[in-house]
């Protein structure tokens, strides 16, 4: 099948790859874009995994403040050189982020800095609700253990959908501009303010 440049730029914008590795994405795939968008990300997964044992001692801080200035958001973002947090998908990346912890408001980076004992807290009311409900004991903790799966994907930071974009997680984002940049990058910490919240 022929690749053409329409489907290279249609791949482009759906994945911010580079034109070369969209080219060859949609050969490989026969030129199924949606295959081809799946095959970049693993790409990028792969990337992203190989790189992430190496320090990440650069980076940005970024501030998003919401209009009317009732709400503002500061995230810091890692990167092993001061060249990429210079660039501006470095530091586009770090607003987005900053603008996404404005909108959803996450609890924690990633499930292991979520505090325990909202994990229990959650815990003991999904157990009381599926009990009072008139569930078999050996049937709760399958509830119990989906629903918490459930609620702590919403509110870690990584497994969130971002929101300019549903069909991508914060997590899959931060692949694709590992695969990019090519070195590893974290986003370490957030605080968000809110007026009266």
């Amino acid at each position: 099948m022929k690749i053409t440049s329409q489907m290279v730029k249609e791949l482009r914008e759906k994945t911010n790859a580079g034109m070369m590795d969209c080219k060859k994405a949609l050969g490989e795939t026969e030129g199924d874009v949606e295959k081809a968008v799946d095959l970049l990300r693993q790409k990028g997964l792969a990337v992203a995994a190989k790189r992430a044992d190496r320090a990440t001692k650069e980076g940005v801080v970024e501030c998003y403040i919401h209009a009317g200035g009732k709400l503002g958001v500061m995230v810091e973002v890692g990167c092993e050189t001061d060249f990429v947090a210079k660039t501006d998908d470095f530091k586009a990346f770090a607003r987005d982020i900053a603008m996404h912890v404005a909108a959803v408001n996450p609890v924690s980076v990633s499930r292991e800095d979520v505090p325990t004992d909202l994990i229990e807290r959650e815990k003991a009311i999904y157990t009381k609700q599926a009990l009072d409900s008139g569930k078999p004991e050996n049937i709760v903790e399958k509830i119990v253990t989906g629903k918490l799966e459930k609620y702590i994907s919403e509110i870690c930071l990584l497994e969130q959908e971002f929101v300019k974009n549903p069909d991508l997680s914060i997590q899959d984002l931060l692949n694709e501009l590992v695969a990019k940049m090519g070195e590893n990058i974290s986003i370490k910490r957030f605080a968000r303010f809110q007026i009266g919240g």
